[in-house]
């Protein structure tokens, strides 16, 4: 079975207050899936919601409380389309997850209240989204507020978020942002119908004939049960009686669950289960899957721990400060030391006492944090001994800037590393307009997607680095091409190509 369409997976980020939980208890609550088997029963950390088809009057459907949405395409899996909600508000487990190499998201919603628009907490969760390079949808919550001008208030908010480096859809990005209240529902339907659109746009797709891959989003041991694990599925399905082998545990599925408490005999692309057979209890983040998968995740892990022990060519800083003036001076004067090339790295700043998040935001880009004329939280203190992470406090300007000086000096010639995310051979080329011509590919290696830095090699050696101007397999443009698939790629600026080229995509860490 070739890969379909499978829901997407949404993680939902903020700051504190500003309607995560409300928001996902929301569509839970009024989700077909929660309504079949009499509601949910148990909390293991994710759910999907179904959206149902066309079929009955959208008045009578809402007086019974079902979120129903315009039609678009339907999902492979069901009449019904679904989406998969990791059921835990907030950074922890996001980090957790993705300094372990795992990813699992498809899309993060970003929650910011219209009365407080960006807060401290909104900045990091922008960060942690942008570092993790997913779709962003922005749900602005609370629009129900009274005494609030919404237009006025929407136009400040946007402002923050462009300052933010987010670029919106009505300002030519492609950071859709959707107005709703998660307390009354108002809006919320138009969220879930932009969750499946950006998921259709981006092409996210499951093979349920392929080895289950997947990761564990929670994790603890029961005196009844034993060790268990909710483990949510990226990929093939895991079936009753598996032998696994998930982050050096091993087991054999003695039961798998979803979030009603139903008993499942498999679980496909995209489902959350709690499953029970573990020797012991994985880690949050441990990884699922073939051993291609797992080297993967290692090697991520890998490069996190070179970051954390100072083997990287820049150094990167979380900066608290006491106040927004002497912020300004720090930053001002440790971003002389860029003028001739990129050696500070600033993660994040920002004023205030340093707290268990920011020590977190550090331990997951392998940073450092400074504190000036600030307290550093018992709880950030206890996190950052765990984690390894440096801190170091200080309140005189000058000493602070000698010591980041002096461990700048100490860096190595600034490096790079490569990953490469795809390759392509050309195997034909065809002629396009006056002086364009198409390159016909077979695709030999991992994906190449538009957005992508692409460079076209030629006896290992590069002849120039492009952009994926048109991307089409059969006729059919597309976002991007998986190993094994025949395509037509067309490059801007145009390069002088030849068969037997190799095209490939890469990143650059």
């Amino acid at each position: 079975m070739s890969a379909i369409n499978r829901p997407p997976i949404v993680t939902i980020l903020g700051h504190v207050d500003h309607g995560k939980t409300t928001l996902l208890d929301f569509i839970r609550k009024s989700s077909v899936a929660a309504k079949e088997h009499g509601g949910i029963t148990q909390h293991i950390g994710a759910y999907q919601v179904e959206i149902p088809k066309e079929s009955k009057s959208r008045e009578s459907e809402a007086n019974r409380g079902i979120l129903r949405l315009p039609s678009v395409a339907q999902d492979d899996f069901t009449e019904n389309r679904k989406i998969t909600f990791i059921d835990t508000p907030g950074h922890a487990a996001f980090e957790k997850m993705r300094s372990r190499g795992a990813n699992v998201a498809d899309i993060a919603i970003l929650v910011v209240a219209i009365d407080d628009g960006v807060m401290p907490q909104t900045i990091e969760a922008i960060k942690h989204i942008q570092g993790a390079k997913v779709p962003m949808i922005v749900a602005v919550n609370k629009i129900d507020l009274p005494g609030i001008d919404k237009n006025i208030s929407l136009q400040k908010l946007k402002k923050q978020l462009s300052d933010q480096n987010i670029s919106l859809e009505e300002y030519g990005g492609d950071v859709p942002i959707v107005p709703l209240s998660a307390k009354t529902g108002e809006g919320v339907d138009k969220l879930l119908e932009m969750i499946l659109l950006v998921a259709e746009m981006h092409e996210i797709k499951g093979d349920p004939s392929q080895s289950p891959t997947g990761v564990v989003i929670e994790s603890n041991i029961d005196k009844f049960k034993g060790p268990i694990a909710t483990i949510l599925i990226k990929n093939g399905t895991l079936k009753k009686n598996d032998q696994i082998m998930i982050g050096g545990i091993k087991g054999k599925i003695r039961g798998m669950f979803d979030s009603s408490g139903k008993s499942l005999d498999a679980a496909g692309p995209s489902t959350p289960v709690e499953v029970l057979g573990l020797e012991s209890v994985p880690q949050v983040g441990a990884v699922l899957g073939e051993l291609a998968e797992v080297k993967e995740a290692e090697a991520i892990q890998s490069l996190v721990d070179k970051l954390k022990q100072g083997e990287a060519k820049t150094l990167k800083v979380v900066i608290k400060a006491d106040k927004q003036g002497s912020l300004e001076a720090i930053e001002q004067s440790l971003g002389k030391m860029n003028e001739e090339r990129k050696v500070i790295d600033f993660i994040y700043t920002g004023t205030g006492d340093i707290g268990e998040e920011n020590i977190k935001l550090a331990s997951t880009v392998g940073a450092i944090v400074i504190g000036f004329n600030v307290k550093v939280a018992s709880t950030a203190q206890k996190h950052a001994d765990t984690e390894h992470v440096l801190i170091r406090t200080y309140n005189i300007i000058y000493e602070l800037l000698e010591d980041v000086e002096e461990v700048v000096q100490t860096l190595l010639e600034v490096g790079q590393l490569e990953e490469v995310l795809g390759k392509a051979n050309i195997i034909a080329e065809f002629p396009h307009g006056k002086n364009e011509k198409i390159a016909g590919c077979r695709m030999i290696e991992g994906i190449i997607a538009k957005g992508q830095k692409i460079r076209i090699m030629r006896d290992g050696a590069s002849i120039g680095e492009v952009k994926l101007k048109s991307l089409k397999k059969v006729k059919d443009e597309v976002n991007k091409v998986e190993k094994g698939n025949d395509c037509g790629m067309l490059f801007d600026p145009i390069v002088d190509f030849q068969i037997g080229d190799v095209v490939e995509s890469f990143r650059v860490i």
